[in-house]
């Protein structure tokens, strides 16, 4: 075999010399329009999500509340940075993460024995957990929590945060390995639904006997909100699809859904047995010695609302994303000995995906969490008196009590429409469903069910309701529904759950919640979240269930209308 002839040119003094490929120069505007397209798509996705809500909070803020923002320069700045965060976030998830968990799902079940594939779902469960972008709004409101009213919530969210966050990564692990198992065997998910839902509801009731215990339920339910983000689903689904797959199970289109409701109940258990141990081993006026204590050393004798510096979030979302990187990388290249397939565009990718959650960090601290606690502690002057507001009440009574929850319904209306996760499954599900049940459908019932869970997330704060009173009552009636739908609306009624909570509406109402609470003393300002879960599910499943009545009436119309016509041809 002839080896190939290098190409040659004549250089100056006629030499011959190896041909040298000719370097393009580009000036800038010539950069800017190779990018403009590439970059439009991706900002213009984060603009639409964050941008409207924004302005309908300024707007609720100065029209209705009749508040100027103070802070409206640093927001600004904040709402710039969330949307420039999620989209080299989300860039860098595509190019860098993704990939991973494609091919490990793709050959990790032919490389490996069961209990090894198992072991390695579980442990990206854990991984993805920490990286996702809401764990981190979850972790920043700890220090607003009173410690002397709420000393077991106070101590989870601060001396055991860090043990939090691996329980609930643990939980969304097992999840993952349970999703895993139906997806090679096949199983139903409505009994999965019930045998979940069983202890949860039990630990729940137990926790709210307790007085102290009781204040950890809206934490609990909530961090079960948080999990299903947008580093959680892609990446746990890919692996569990490509494992399906790579077994021979992946025929059903429907086949991936389901993981994430699991992924969304099993932190409830987890969080709240963490409350018990806390329970067991410390009392409450050890905990509020113990952060006096640590208030006194740092000087500061009052707890006050936590402002982390820039630098701390910066680290925080490098050391979010780079173990998963690193734990993905040592599985790929020492349990599969798979080479790592464009590594330059991966390593682009995972310096993006960095760049991005440090960028969201500070965007999460000063623009969305910020937006979110200064309109939630205004939202009261609606219809009570508020140390700080001039004219507090606005309105009577009984109109500012509307106003808010109209305020809080809305939100959640417009804050779930602009979810592009929620778009996607839109399409997927008319697809899956052979239009039976439509996007646009599907999108009106998931918002309508979220804008009623807020909205009675709200009413919860107001009224200074038990959670525990509305979360019971809401998965029985969706146990109910479960029972009658077919698996297709199941499956997608409580997986469209998961996916309303992404990394714009999570610390938006976790810090509106808050911030009412404040306002209201109530002693924490949990639930909203979970309420905004489970609306979803049983919107979607009475749609579901309309739907298919429809469809059944329709095709009995059809087959009476062509009996009808033989018979009338069989008379002629």
């Amino acid at each position: 075999m002839n080896a190939v002839t290098p190409k040659l040119e004549r250089d100056a003094k006629g030499n011959l010399i190896p041909y040298r490929t000719p370097r393009f120069k580009l000036n800038l505007v010539e950069v800017y329009n190779l990018l403009r397209p590439y970059v439009s798509v991706r900002l213009m996705e984060q603009l639409k999500a964050v941008v409207p809500l924004a302005l309908y909070l300024l707007l609720f803020q100065v029209l209705i509340l009749r508040q100027l923002e103070a802070h409206y320069l640093i927001i600004t700045g904040g709402l710039f940075a969330v949307i420039v965060g999620l989209m080299f976030f989300m860039e860098g998830l595509k190019l860098g993460l993704m990939p991973f968990g494609t091919v490990i799902g793709r050959t990790l079940p032919r490389n490996s024995s069961l209990p090894v594939v198992l072991l390695i779902t579980m442990l990206l469960g854990i991984g993805v957990t920490f990286a996702e972008p809401a764990i981190g709004a979850l972790k920043a409101v700890g220090k607003n929590v009173s410690v002397e009213q709420a000393p077991y919530l106070y101590t989870l969210l601060n001396a055991w945060s860090d043990t939090l966050v691996l329980v609930v990564g643990a939980s969304v692990g097992l999840a993952a390995v349970l999703g895993t198992l139906r997806f090679l065997y096949g199983w139903s998910l409505k009994p999965m639904i019930y045998m979940a839902l069983v202890p949860v509801l039990g630990l729940t009731l137990l926790a709210a006997i307790d007085p102290q215990l009781q204040k950890i339920i809206g934490l609990a339910w909530d961090c079960g909100a948080v999990t299903t983000g947008p580093v959680t689903v892609p990446l746990v689904l890919s692996l569990g699809i490509g494992i399906a797959a790579a077994a021979g199970k992946g025929e059903s289109g429907l086949s991936g859904f389901g993981i994430v409701t699991l992924a969304s109940l099993f932190p409830i258990a987890g969080v709240l047995l963490l409350a018990f141990y806390i329970s067991f081993t410390q009392s409450p006026a050890e905990i509020i010695e113990a952060a006096r204590m640590a208030s006194a050393a740092a000087g500061n004798m009052e707890p006050a609302w936590y402002q982390s510096s820039p630098g701390e979030e910066i680290i925080l979302g490098i050391r979010a994303i780079l173990p998963l990187v690193i734990f993905l990388y040592l599985v790929l290249r020492f349990v599969l000995h798979e080479p790592l397939k464009n590594p330059g565009e991966i390593i682009y990718g995972i310096v993006l995906a960095m760049i991005g959650m440090c960028i969201f960090n500070l965007g999460l601290t000063y623009g969305l969490s910020k937006l979110g606690g200064d309109v939630g502690n205004l939202v009261p002057a609606a219809f009570i008196a508020i140390p700080g507001v001039e004219i507090s009440p606005i309105y009577i009574y009984a109109i500012g009590v509307g106003l808010a929850l109209l305020f809080a319904w809305a939100m959640g209306f417009g804050a779930t429409l602009a979810e592009p996760a929620l778009n996607a499954l839109g399409e997927t599900t008319e697809h899956l469903t052979n239009g039976v049940f439509k996007k646009k459908t599907l999108l009106l019932a998931v918002s309508l069910g979220v804008a009623f869970g807020i909205a009675a997330g709200v009413a919860k704060l107001i009224y200074n309701f038990p959670l525990v009173w509305l979360i019971v009552p809401g998965y029985l009636l969706a146990i109910v529904l479960t029972y009658f739908s077919s698996e297709e609306f199941v499956n997608i009624a409580w997986d469209s759950a998961g996916v309303t909570t992404g990394p714009i509406t999570v610390p938006l109402v976790l810090a509106m919640g808050l911030g009412i609470g404040n306002a209201m003393n109530a002693i924490e300002g949990f639930g909203i979240l979970c309420l905004a879960s489970i609306g979803p599910i049983v919107s979607v499943m009475i749609t579901g269930l309309w739907a298919r009545y429809k469809a059944e009436a329709e095709a009995t119309r059809i087959s009476t209308s062509a009996s009808q016509k033989n018979e009338a041809q069989a008379l002629i």
